[in-house]
């Protein structure tokens, strides 16, 4: 862990977010800016700065919980699928691995990697959101 970086703050429990699937190697948690409502970011709970540093032991883990948000996605806000991406030093804002899960619907407006941001109306707007997605999640876990 790294005191200075902000989700290992959050996976520590001292920085606030919306969390949506914890397991033992893994968080994820709502963007806080967005690019569609909805769009999540999956970490490890190990401070790993990339891609290409991330462990052989959580290869799987991680993208199993990136397969399983991707697909509970569609369930959660009746999209037609995802875009899955992570960005290894240029334009990684947060020095921690993470992959964002986007959910995406034909004619939304993304076009190349141009990603305007949205915002949640309010607090009770993205927890709506959170659990939503958390209640896909369990639906998808418990089966």
């Amino acid at each position: 862990m790294s005191t200075d970086c902000l989700f290992c703050r959050i996976v520590a429990g001292d920085d606030p977010a919306l969390l949506v699937l914890q397991t033992d190697g893994v968080v994820a948690l709502l963007d806080a800016r967005p690019v569609f409502k909805g769009h999540a970011l999956v970490l490890p709970r190990r401070h790993v700065v990339t891609l290409p540093d991330l462990p052989d032991d959580l290869l799987t883990p991680y993208f199993a919980s990136v397969r399983l948000l991707s697909r509970a996605m569609v369930d959660a806000y009746d999209c037609q699928g995802t875009f899955v991406a992570i960005n290894n030093v240029v334009s990684q804002s947060v020095a921690h691995l993470h992959a964002h899960v986007i959910p995406r619907t034909k004619g939304d407006g993304l076009r190349g990697f141009f990603w305007p941001r949205t915002k949640y109306a309010d607090d009770a707007e993205a927890a709506n959101y959170a659990d939503r997605l958390r209640a896909a999640l369990d639906g998808l876990v418990g089966s």
